[in-house]
């Protein structure tokens, strides 16, 4: 009898894995989406327009699938990540550009998580802010350097499920319904300064640069870390399987994402907004959503799931910086590496996570620093889609698997979409 042939094998492997096995880059990446910032944007947007921004969350899911997918293809097909793939379609000054953006994009971010989950832990235990902030940078940043991502990452997901606190607050509470299918068909939906600004955060923090990079680098290492797999240009035969996994994956984290994200603005639009809390100015504040379901515990079950998010967020900010900058500066990546295997791509994220740190010392607002945060990964965002986009429809990079016309439909109405928003908010802003 003839052996089967390793195409044969990896399908029937793949077949017969569970189904949570066959989720890995697109679940982890769903679940670093509602980090801190998201989590607090959300609450804001909930907070202050009740019902009309749920919009918003309709809109996004189908276009992050879409550019998430397009990420994910193009690290999958070419076994190399994004802002390497970058380099070899667009001149070397605007790639460095952009990762420059990128850079300051998420180390605000990073710093933003880290004064979040400082003061989301000060509220239950009442210690030292700024303690709590070294804390979860040492934390993060030893855990980042010594253990792989992978090992930890699914722990840390279990924290995260203290989100469902606000999903289980839908069952508990007297909504109207009406209001709710309204607000996200969009009717109603007022056009002022605040809400162009809240439109792009919620943009900003679900279709956010950092988790591009991610995804693709990712799908770089689930090659390389199986010997029965090659890049798609290399094995085509593998396409089949592949992509219908990436779909299977992408689609399960970022509905996750979502709904975790509607439920919260939801709650929050329930809740605080209904009692007149229209502005969240503290961890406190965001914390009052899940008095209904919590009581006395809702500052105990907020703080765990800013802390679960923040730790399992942090790591895919500073660490899809370090593999945009190592891939485009031919460093070695990998966070399986060891520090002194990897220096460059290490040094990136060193210094992601310290120069972070000071921002968390800042004394800037935490629930306002996420917010904004928010907002500048929705601006940034628009001209790193415009070259992903660039390299997903490059013939010469994708081969054969140069997105299809329903994917690239879907990536450039992102695009347009995002931007769009951005071009509203600033117009707002200067009339």
């Amino acid at each position: 009898m003839s052996r089967p042939s390793p195409q044969t094998r990896l399908k029937k492997r793949i077949h017969q894995a569970p189904l949570f096995k066959r989720l890995g880059p697109g679940l982890i990446t769903g679940a670093a989406d509602d980090d801190p910032s998201g989590i607090a944007t959300y609450s804001q947007a909930g907070a202050q327009f009740g019902f009309s921004l749920l919009w918003t969350m309709v809109l996004t899911f189908p276009l992050m699938v879409a550019i998430q997918m397009i990420c994910a293809l193009i690290g999958r097909v070419t076994g190399r990540g994004l802002a390497y793939n970058m380099t070899q379609v667009l001149p070397a000054p605007v790639v460095m550009g952009l990762l420059a953006l990128l850079f300051i994009a998420n180390t605000i971010n990073v710093g933003a998580d880290l004064a979040a989950m400082g003061a989301a832990a000060r509220l239950v235990t009442g210690g030292s802010l700024h303690g709590f902030i070294l804390f979860f940078a040492i934390l993060s940043l030893g855990l980042q350097l010594f253990i792989p991502y992978r090992r930890y990452s699914r722990f840390l997901m279990v924290l995260t499920f203290s989100l469902f606190a606000y999903v289980a607050i839908l069952f508990l509470l007297p909504l109207d319904w009406s209001a709710i299918g309204a607000g996200m068909i969009g009717l109603g939906a007022a056009l002022n300064e605040n809400a162009a600004i809240t439109i792009v955060a919620i943009f900003g923090t679900t279709i956010s640069p950092y988790l591009f990079f991610w995804q693709s680098a990712q799908e770089v290492e689930e090659v390389d870390h199986d010997e029965q797999q090659q890049p798609l240009l290399k094995d085509p035969a593998e396409a089949e399987e592949a992509i219908s996994r990436i779909r299977l994956d992408t689609v399960a984290g970022m509905l996750a994402s979502n709904l975790i994200a509607l439920a919260i603005m939801i709650a929050t639009a329930a809740t605080l907004h209904q009692n007149g809390v229209t502005n969240i100015e503290t961890a406190a504040d965001a914390a009052q959503a899940l008095k209904p379901i919590a009581g006395p515990f809702a500052f105990a079950l907020f703080s765990l799931g800013i802390i679960g998010t923040g730790l399992l967020a942090i790591p895919v900010l500073a660490g899809s910086t370090g593999y945009a900058i190592a891939e485009a500066l031919g460093w070695k990546t990998g966070l399986d590496n060891m520090p002194w295997q990897a220096r460059g791509f290490y040094a990136v994220i060193g210094a992601a996570v310290l120069l972070g740190l000071g921002i968390g010392f800042s004394g800037i607002n935490p629930i306002q620093a996420l917010y904004w945060s928010a907002v500048l990964n929705g601006l940034v965002a628009v001209p790193i889609m415009v070259a992903l986009m660039l390299v997903a429809c490059n013939r010469e990079k994708m081969g054969a698997f140069c997105v299809g016309p329903v994917l690239r439909w879907l990536g450039w109405l992102t695009t347009a979409v995002m931007a769009a928003a951005a071009l509203t908010m600033l117009y707002v802003m200067t009339k």
